[in-house]
C-alpha cells in the first residue's frame, strides 16, 4: 500500500511548534507609519522570539520562498529577506 502524505501538513506543520503561535501579530508586523527607533525596538523584540524558536529556519525559508512582503519571519525583516533573496537593499 502506498503511503499518503498530507501536503497541507507538510507545508504548514512547522507552525504548530512556532514560539510565536498565539501571540499578537503586532510584534512581527509594523503598524502604519512606524519608523525609526520604534520600528527597530519592535523588530528586535520579534528577533528575540525567533532566536528561541525551534522552527525559525523553516519559517524563514517559507517567507523567502513565498516572498512575504511584510513582517519578521524566522528572524528576518522584509528588507533583510529582500537582500538575501534578491540582493536588493532597501533604504
Amino acid at each position: 500500500m502506498k503511503s499518503r502524505t498530507n501536503p497541507t501538513l507538510e507545508t504548514w506543520g512547522w507552525q504548530a511548534d512556532a514560539a510565536c503561535r498565539g501571540m499578537d501579530s503586532s510584534v512581527f508586523f509594523s503598524p502604519h507609519g512606524e519608523r525609526g527607533r520604534a520600528r527597530r525596538r519592535r523588530e528586535e523584540a520579534a528577533r528575540a522570539i525567533c532566536r528561541a524558536c525551534p522552527v525559525s529556519a523553516p519559517c524563514g525559508l517559507f517567507a523567502e520562498n513565498s516572498r512575504q512582503p511584510y513582517g519578521v519571519w524566522g528572524g528576518y525583516t522584509e528588507a533583510e529577506r529582500d537582500e538575501r533573496v534578491l540582493g536588493v537593499r532597501r533604504h
